[in-house]
């Protein structure tokens, strides 16, 4: 293998395991040992790559951040009903839900850059949540329904430990989240 080949090989083991460390312990508890570790390279090999452990935590926030929102995108693309969208979100998020729980629930303790990727994440549902809504739900404040669809996906995710401490809660809680929700949305209207 090429040199060039092998440290591209190199990086791309490290934002894999860095993801993984993120999904168990959460960006703000990742070490740069444990990362290494994790991807079966020395210490130091991290800093050929990052220059700083907070330079990687916003490279794999970048990486798995886009990943998120081109898939939540892909799968809100094609929701004929609001029903759809919503289990659009949850299936494009559930996808990585480890990971979006600690971007939920760290994301305003980190960097600017990092939190720019959380925003962008957000910016892909809140695209189609407004242009179904508005089909489906005319006169509705569109900003109280995308948010308040928001911080119940969000408030469920942040206190998983209570909900599903088992595992992970949006397949044991997805029918109810959309089901509830849908029933809430017919009645946010603007006065």
């Amino acid at each position: 293998m090429s040199r060039q080949l092998q440290k591209q090989e190199t990086r791309r083991r490290l934002l894999n395991a860095a993801y993984q460390v993120i999904c168990d312990r959460g960006m703000l508890n990742t070490r740069v040992s444990d990362i290494a570790q994790a991807a079966g390279v020395s210490h130091g090999s991290l800093f050929v790559h990052f220059e700083s452990l907070g330079e990687m935590i916003a490279a794999v926030v970048a990486e798995y951040g886009s990943r998120i929102a081109r898939r939540t995108h892909e799968l809100a693309s094609q929701s004929a009903s609001l029903e759809d969208l919503l289990r659009a979100h949850l299936a494009g998020i559930g996808e990585y839900e480890p990971f979006y729980t600690r971007l939920v629930i760290e994301n305003r303790l980190l960097p600017q850059a990092v939190r720019d990727v959380w925003i962008g994440i957000q910016s892909a549902i809140s695209f189609h949540f407004s242009q179904l809504a508005e089909q489906k739900l005319p006169g509705a404040d569109m900003a109280l329904l995308f948010n308040t669809w928001m911080g119940l996906v969000h408030y469920y995710l942040a206190n998983g430990d209570l909900f599903a401490p088992e595992g992970r809660v949006l397949p044991r809680y997805a029918d109810m989240l959309v089901a509830f929700y849908t029933k809430l949305a017919a009645g946010l209207r603007r006065p």
